[in-house]
């Protein structure tokens, strides 16, 4: 029997026991396809045509609020208390502060709640709870009060261009707020979007800042009438059902603790151990590809998620995905996978601490990443192993990829060598995200001789190093223009609400190098 303890609604209990899943997990599934249902609904019956901003906000935050007392029950109060407290610090301290003191408060709290759930409720239970939900809401508080600090204290000059496009010029309203921190599309999963880009949706301004964005195609773009989401949605669908059916399947198969049974390192060889290694990390993949995919489809159902048309006049739906399954499982390099994994939360610790600190920009991003995720000592490990094999990997990469690019052929046998050494470097490096607590994880580790940390720091003190500094993606670039016509329509609009890219803003290869604390 799938029975498990739970704060939230009971009521699929019966579908819990047939699925053999705990509760807590098939409440999650069935609320994210009644936000899909939602969604469609949303967007055909409350479009921005026929109704007004005000309904829209205030029915996207009684269904999330319903979804979230359906999924945890009294848990719940933790949202609208971290989200209540956190406007009232925006309103009080003014914008000289608000967004240091939002971001101790908002961080603070969140990491409370995972202290009291992980060690005094239910160590070890890796199922839905409701420090997932304000891990997002978080992540919103925080970008939100620096972007209102950025374009309502700082000037102009001393921003970067992605933060004058993302500058909020006036102080969101109580139901403006609570719309951006808890609408249904996104409350349970997510994924992060900038505050401009959601009122910009709500609005229904979006279809025309992404037109209006198309360097040059102004004129064409303008003719078109609002693109349907429904393509995309069903595609994406069914990538979600692809990777429920494998994760029911083929995962339960390959359990990640199988790494460490006592038979299994003793009868098997090295091959055989390696083999399974990657393996059980691919297995156990697809319920963040099936979670994050779905959250995804329910933003774009809603209408939300529009990012203009590529060269093919296409319409481009991924302006909130959070990752890109095929660069992923196909990843030469350690910042290639970071670059297309939990995309959204490696663009937050971007904006909020890499470009904002001073001192030590990588390792504060770093103790962020890390405090942000939670607890376990699992998470840790692998903050710590990722940042050796990320530097190891690049200064491999440096020093001899130049060698291997002509001919074809050459280039081919590099990519997939470095294909093979970089999944089993990432399988690696994340068995303890799994396993969660410390005696297991040392238990993988020396089973493995900690092989491939010896490995990672005898390359980082035999081969120099490169620094890079500081940049910003071309993608990012590429969207500032939207952002800029978008700030130019303000006046006449009242406020601010444009939209910005959501392609992974390139961290420095050193950020990229912390970032696999993020990675899950």
């Amino acid at each position: 029997m799938a029975t498990t303890s739970t704060t939230g609604s009971t009521l699929l209990q019966p579908l819990s026991n047939a699925v053999q899943l705990p509760i807590d997990q098939v409440n999650f599934v069935v609320c994210q396809l009644f936000a899909l249902l939602a969604a469609i609904w949303f967007r055909t019956y409350l479009h921005s045509s026929k109704t007004s901003s005000c309904i829209r906000h205030v029915v996207a935050t009684l269904l999330g609020l319903y979804l979230a007392l359906f999924c945890f029950g009294w848990y719940a109060l933790h949202f609208l208390v971290q989200s209540g407290i956190s406007y009232c610090i925006m309103m009080v301290t003014g914008v000289e502060n608000m967004h240091t003191y939002c971001f101790v408060f908002a961080l603070g709290y969140l990491t409370v709640c995972q202290v009291t759930r992980v060690y005094i409720f239910d160590y070890g239970q890796y199922s839905a709870d409701f420090s997932g939900p304000m891990m997002i809401i978080t992540q919103k508080i925080t970008s939100l009060a620096c972007e209102i600090h950025d374009g309502m204290f700082r000037k102009n000059e001393e921003l970067t261009p992605s933060q004058r496009g993302l500058a909020v010029r006036r102080m969101p309203s109580l139901l403006e707020y609570l719309s951006y921190t808890c609408n249904f599309m996104g409350i349970l999963a997510g994924p992060l979007c900038s505050y401009k880009d959601y009122i910009t949706f709500i609005e229904g301004r979006s279809y025309h800042a992404a037109q209006s964005g198309e360097s040059g195609k102004e004129g064409i773009q303008g003719e078109r009438t609002e693109p349907s989401p429904n393509a995309a949605v069903v595609q994406k669908l069914l990538i979600c059902g692809l990777s429920l059916l494998f994760h029911l399947t083929v995962c339960r198969r390959l359990p990640v603790e199988y790494n460490i049974d006592a038979h299994f390192q003793a009868t098997a060889s090295w091959p055989t151990r390696v083999l399974y290694l990657y393996v059980s990390l691919l297995a156990a993949r697809p319920k963040y590809y099936f979670a994050w995919t779905l959250a995804d489809a329910i933003n774009n159902a809603a209408g939300f998620g529009f990012r203009g048309y590529d060269k093919n006049g296409a319409a481009r739906w991924d302006l909130i995905s959070n990752l890109r399954i095929q660069q992923i499982e196909m990843s030469t390099s350690f910042k290639m996978f970071l670059d297309n994994w939990n995309i959204q939360t490696a663009l937050w610790l971007k904006r909020v601490c890499y470009e904002r600190v001073s001192t030590s920009p990588t390792i504060q991003t770093f103790i962020l990443s890390a405090i942000w995720h939670g607890v376990y000592p699992g998470y840790y490990l692998t903050f710590l192993t990722g940042t050796v094999m990320t530097l190891a990997a690049r200064a491999v990469r440096n020093n001899f990829r130049h060698y291997f690019l002509q001919p074809p052929q050459l280039k081919l046998l590099y990519d997939i060598l470095t294909w093979i050494v970089t999944q089993i470097a990432i399988s690696y490096t994340v068995v303890p995200f799994v396993l969660l607590s410390i005696k297991p994880s040392f238990m993988f580790y020396s089973s493995w001789y900690y092989s491939l940390h010896s490995l990672g720091i005898l390359v980082l003190l035999l081969l120099p190093v490169k620094k890079t500094p500081r940049g910003k993606n071309t993608h990012e670039n590429a969207q500032l223009s939207r952002s800029k016509k978008l700030d130019e329509g303000e006046n006449s609009l009242g406020q601010n609400s444009f939209s910005t890219t959501n392609s992974v803003c390139s961290q420095s290869q050193e950020v990229a190098s912390r970032h696999s604390s993020l990675k899950h």
